[in-house]
């Protein structure tokens, strides 16, 4: 096993995270099930929309020139309606009935509102002229066949479905889906409803974790709860077969019972690093165990939490062909209140976010900052980031933070 370095600052650690990483192959889905996915390959118009001119309001399909001078009456000969146009063309004094999204019929070129007309029988009298071309759609408005339109590394939303869809695309290339597998360690954890010793918690951090795997993009694979045994822990690492990441929760530290350094560095670990100069979270390994790529995180919640942020999401980014620079949703924001001078570590605390009277988003981190406070994590919307060694702030300096509620990326 190889002696890392020790206590790497955040930069340097993200950067040897993100560099272990490959994009994964893609596949093929049907459209439907494209939401959220990160598309694999750029995306193309099979059709030109609309293909050809259509109305863009219910009236009557004229000729400009016939309407120039108002009023003016004209002779309907027809009707063109939304999939089934009129199949003549319009001539001098004469117009047809039509509706929004109807073909414009051959020889029209406006459209007059049917507020604007009265009529009688087949005689249609146009009471206010209008320029050539008004209300109508032209051919390609929207695209044209061939137009790229969706390219290679988009998370696709709902509105790019609908897109997709329009451009008469009935399936997508994405990628493949990161397997994760998540493992909580310790003999101190029950699962959620299960009898609870006085002595015992909740494993509330794999319950976190496998939903921000899926929020990710990933597909998480849960093995369960690791005793503090080097027997239990085997037996449960053996379901990370065939996963990308194995994320190991707790038992990363020092104590005598942390036995996933010690079990791992037994069964071959290439320990990239150790220790990491942030608060929460510096107890985090990151290796290599065969196939697998392993990320060690702290127990508390908070720790695991703020580390799965920072270094997690950017290595299933790498993975999902993502910008793996661009995926904190980093901002600026206004202090909340007064900061005191910041240590060694650079500092993620957890705040709310909230528009100041003129519009400001002002950043108030909470006053107690213990990485156990799971409420407390909840209710952030933000970290704040503060460098190592940053000097004391006042309320209203400008701070980095680092968003928890956006997108894809929310927490």
């Amino acid at each position: 096993m190889n002696k890392p370095a020790q206590m790497l600052a955040v930069d340097e650690a993200l950067e040897r995270v993100t560099s272990a990483f490959c994009v994964l192959s893609a596949e093929q889905v049907a459209l439907p099930d494209g939401l959220g996915r990160v598309l694999a390959e750029d995306v193309a118009a099979r059709l030109t929309q609309p293909p050809v001119a259509v109305s863009s309001m219910d009236g009557y399909a004229v000729r400009a020139e016939d309407v120039a001078d108002v009023p003016a009456t004209l002779t309907q000969i027809g009707m063109s309606q939304a999939g089934l146009g009129f199949g003549r063309s319009v001539g001098p004094g004469q117009c047809t009935r039509i509706f929004t999204g109807a073909p414009l019929p051959d020889g029209a070129d406006t459209v007059i509102i049917q507020e604007v007309t009265d009529v009688a029988g087949d005689q249609v009298t146009i009471k206010e002229s209008a320029a050539e071309g008004a209300d109508i759609r032209p051919a390609g408005l929207d695209f044209r066949e061939g137009d790229v339109l969706l390219r290679a590394g988009k998370r696709l939303t709902a509105r790019d479905l609908g897109l997709a869809a329009s451009m008469n695309v009935p399936w997508l290339s994405v990628r493949r889906r990161p397997r994760i597998a998540i493992l909580a360690t310790g003999d101190e954890l029950v699962m959620p409803g299960e009898p609870k010793g006085d002595d015992q918690i909740i494993s509330s951090n794999s319950v976190a974790l496998t939903a921000y795997v899926r929020v990710l993009g990933g597909e998480p694979i849960n093995l369960g709860i690791a005793r503090d045994t080097a027997v239990s822990f085997r037996q449960c690492l053996a379901g990370a077969a065939g996963a990308d990441v194995l994320v190991t929760i707790g038992g990363a530290s020092v104590g005598d019972f942390d036995l996933v350094r010690q079990v791992l560095g037994e069964d071959g670990l290439d320990l990239n690093f150790y220790k990491i100069a942030m608060r929460p979270g510096k107890p985090l390994i990151f290796g290599r165990l065969g196939d697998v790529s392993v990320l060690g995180l702290p127990g508390n919640p908070v720790s695991a939490g703020v580390t799965s942020v920072i270094f997690l999401r950017a290595a299933m980014a790498v993975m999902l062909g993502l910008d793996a620079q661009a995926m904190p949703d980093t901002a600026t924001a206004k202090l909340g209140r007064d900061l005191p001078a910041n240590g060694m570590r650079q500092d993620y605390m957890r705040a709310t976010l909230k528009a100041g009277p003129a519009g400001e988003m002002i950043a108030s981190p909470f006053e107690r900052q213990d990485s156990a406070m799971m409420a407390r994590f909840a209710e952030a919307n933000c970290l704040v980031v503060r460098p190592p060694e940053a000097p004391a702030a006042k309320a209203g300096d400008a701070v980095e933070i680092l968003r928890l509620d956006l997108g894809a990326g929310a927490f």
